[in-house]
């Protein structure tokens, strides 16, 4: 399975973005997908996670009423709607596929398959 993830960019406090993660293969209704996002120095960071169905959804705290996941089985993909983004949102975020056949998780170790990343840079 490859992950390609894309949207990011250089936006100003209180913006918004769409971050899109593109996959291949004919298994991606069977994988939980999964945001995370690190900045230099830092460990990578869960951000949020939707179940194979795309009926559970969950977020960390520091994101949750601003950003929206959903996914696409369809078109095998899965979109990050990040609202009202705050200089603490800078990071490259990374798109992931959980093969598990878990309902979600927030545990880097947890994810098989991972995008890229694209740089999500917001100024204050």
């Amino acid at each position: 399975v490859q992950l390609q993830a894309s949207g990011g960019g250089f936006v100003q406090a209180g913006d918004s973005l769409r971050l899109s993660c593109a996959t291949s293969g004919r298994t991606f209704s069977s994988y939980v997908m999964g945001w995370f996002r690190q900045v230099p120095g830092k460990e990578r960071e869960f951000v949020a996670a939707i179940s194979r169905s795309g009926s559970s959804i969950y977020y960390t705290d520091s994101v949750k009423g601003r950003f929206i996941i959903s996914r696409d089985n369809a078109e095998n993909t899965v979109t990050l709607q990040m609202n009202s983004l705050k200089p603490e949102d800078t990071a490259v975020y990374y798109c992931a596929a959980d093969r598990s056949g878990g309902l979600f998780s927030t545990r880097v170790e947890s994810y098989d398959y991972w995008g890229q990343g694209t740089q999500v840079t917001v100024s204050s």
